[in-house]
């Protein structure tokens, strides 16, 4: 049935092209001298016609159910993609123990005890303090000494305490553990 039909538009279509480049010919054959002032359309705009109205009929025989919704293809969706994942292990640097590191306190100021309340404070932080004395010899500031192995540790010493100054130690500390010397700036 569907063919039939565009058959036929196409049949008309054709007899009404052949219909208008006839008419066109035999109308400018025709002419005489004395219809030179009459504006006489052309074939190609007559054509052009006939295609616009070829096209709407053809759009308007075409066949419904291809534009129907429920008969339109529908997109899928993106197919699912499996993502492989590796997991590999990290360096991390190891944890500091505050029980493994060993904290001598020193007393470099007139406030008798500072030492031995200040040690005792480290303890509670977790720290292992194994003693606490005064210092003889002159330092400007609370001061955090460190072996180079330890910095790690004398930095979160410093956080657990609030202090500030930290430096790699000198001799005549040991380079076993962290040593702490207290003047009056820390009371």
């Amino acid at each position: 049935m569907r063919q039939a039909t565009r058959d036929a538009v196409r049949r008309a279509s054709r007899r009404a092209m052949s219909r208008a480049v006839s008419q066109a010919g035999e109308r400018s054959a025709a002419r005489s001298r004395a219809d030179e002032g009459f504006a006489m359309s052309s074939p190609v705009a007559l054509m052009s016609a006939a295609a616009v109205v070829l096209a709407g009929v053809a759009y308007l025989v075409t066949d419904p159910e291809v534009t129907e919704p429920d008969q339109v293809a529908l997109a899928a969706g993106p197919a699912p993609v499996e993502r492989k994942v590796v997991m590999e292990a990290m360096e991390v640097e190891p944890t500091i123990k505050r029980g493994e590191i060993y904290v001598s306190v020193y007393n470099n100021s007139n406030i008798t005890g500072l030492a031995g309340t200040t040690a005792q404070r480290i303890v509670t932080a977790g720290w292992q303090v194994v003693g606490s004395d005064n210092w003889y010899g002159t330092i400007p500031a609370t001061t955090i000494y460190y072996p180079e192995q330890l910095k790690d540790a004398a930095m979160l010493l410093s956080k657990d305490l609030g202090i500030e100054r930290v430096l790699p130690a000198v001799d005549p500390m040991l380079m076993d553990r962290l040593t702490l010397i207290l003047t009056s700036d820390f009371a």
